[in-house]
């Protein structure tokens, strides 16, 4: 809730309509968010299917300074972007770790032990989510990426190498579901 009261006035600062967003799975995103003076547009919306099931575990926003649906230029932008998740059902922090990991090892095989580290350091900061929860990953070229689990800045992972290589779950050859990685960058939300 206060994640919610904390975006409607931040677009009421900017001058965004809350009217204006996209709505997926039943969770709602605005059309546009801001960091540190830059805003950013909801680029795509995607929900994380799991399981041979096809469970729903999360709702996905991308949010980009300039729309695109190349996710290499994505991952190699000089601009600020936000990762959004917001969960639909509950998700053990062992689960998150597993998937994160999983990712990693797809998308970056014998990546560099410095990556480790930084993963080491997210892995710390997770915890069991439930629905309605959050968690945001902004990418700051040139700093690292900013981690916010439920509204809290949890701190600053750094290096671009590591905010590339943890982004390439969702847009890396190998993400966590085809239909995911498709409607963040633009395509239907499935």
């Amino acid at each position: 809730m206060k994640i919610a009261i904390a975006a409607a006035v931040l677009m009421m600062a900017l001058g965004i309509n809350a009217a204006n967003g996209r709505e997926c799975a039943g969770v709602f995103f605005p059309d546009h968010t801001e960091f540190r003076g830059t805003l950013l547009t909801l680029n795509g919306l995607g929900v994380r299917k799991a399981s041979v099931f096809n469970v729903s575990v999360y709702v996905s926003a991308l949010y980009l300074t300039k729309p695109s649906s190349d996710p290499q230029l994505i991952l190699q932008s000089d601009t600020p972007s936000e990762l959004m998740l917001e969960f639909i059902r509950g998700v053990s922090a062992h689960q998150i770790r597993e998937s994160w990991e999983t990712g990693f090892a797809k998308n970056s095989p014998g990546h560099p032990p410095g990556l480790e580290a930084g993963l080491a350091q997210l892995n710390s900061w997770v915890t069991d989510m439930k629905p309605g929860q959050r968690m945001t990953f902004i990418r700051i070229p040139g700093t690292g990426m900013q981690v916010d689990i439920n509204g809290t800045v949890k701190g600053t992972i750094a290096g671009d190498e590591f905010s590339r290589t943890f982004l390439s779950i969702w847009f890396g050859d190998y993400p966590q579901t085809p239909d995911l990685k498709r409607g963040l960058l633009g395509g239907p939300c499935e």
